[in-house]
């Protein structure tokens, strides 16, 4: 896909194909920002996947927090039911779920792609089965001293929960980036389009420029290349965290 991006264009479609390009260019990357406008889809699926990652993170912890340590009434019974939902594929919901934006007047906004993300079953089962191993020594000791539940959340069990809101982060983050239903179905201006919805478009547009389209993949796939590969390390510790102590 790399050595296709820098490939004049056609040398991709020649048979046998070629493994690197003849004559390197980059004259397919200045196509996609100067006349595909893919600085703007750039920018539009930072924010988006920025947002839904900031969002989510916050309740998705708050819930698993409040599964593994506060007792409420009907707790067991309903995080039975969160596991069980997590069988039930997300395109069942997709048609229920724009009747409901739309009702909500979010369609054609980023707020109608972030609110559905806005917390996931899978985020808030690893938080709990992280939050789970927190002593319950330190939350009575700060009980004691008079902390409220939100202030025991926020200054012991979130530094205590890093390993594994890193990891969940970086799904998120990645799940979000890469989107393309959800974003496709729900916004319609061009302007507003993420990055995997417009190199969709570029596809229908451009079907035999090859080398144009290895770009605007190479563009898409990068950003969250470089994320993986800074979180790298705190990614795999809170893996084997979880797998240790859920």
């Amino acid at each position: 896909m790399l050595s296709a991006s820098f490939m004049p264009t056609g040398e991709a479609s020649t048979f046998p194909p070629p493994l690197l390009p003849s004559a390197p260019t980059v004259e397919h990357y200045r196509a996609l920002f100067e006349r595909a406008d893919m600085g703007r889809y750039l920018l539009n699926s930072a924010f988006v996947a920025t947002a839904v990652t900031a969002v989510s993170l916050f309740i998705n912890s708050l819930a698993g927090y409040a599964f593994a340590k506060l007792r409420f009434r009907g707790r067991e019974k309903l995080f039975q039911s969160l596991l069980a939902a997590l069988v039930i594929p997300a395109q069942v919901a997709m048609l229920p779920l724009f009747l409901e934006m739309r009702a909500l007047g979010l369609v054609n906004s980023y707020a109608g792609v972030i609110v559905p993300a806005a917390a996931s079953i899978f985020g808030i089962f690893l938080i709990r089965q992280f939050a789970v191993s927190i002593p319950e020594s330190l939350l009575e000791a700060a009980r004691i001293d008079g902390a409220t539940e939100f202030e025991i959340y926020r200054r012991v069990a979130l530094p205590l929960l890093k390993p594994v809101l890193v990891t969940l982060a970086l799904f998120t983050f990645m799940g979000s980036w890469n989107d393309f239903m959800w974003p496709l179905i729900v916004l319609t201006d061009d302007d507003l389009y993420t990055l995997p919805v417009a190199l969709a478009t570029l596809t229908r547009e451009r079907v035999q420029d090859n080398e144009f389209m290895m770009a605007g993949a190479v563009v898409t796939t990068l950003p969250v290349l470089v994320v993986f590969l800074a979180l790298q390390r705190h990614y795999v510790r809170g893996i084997m965290l979880g797998g240790v102590k859920g």
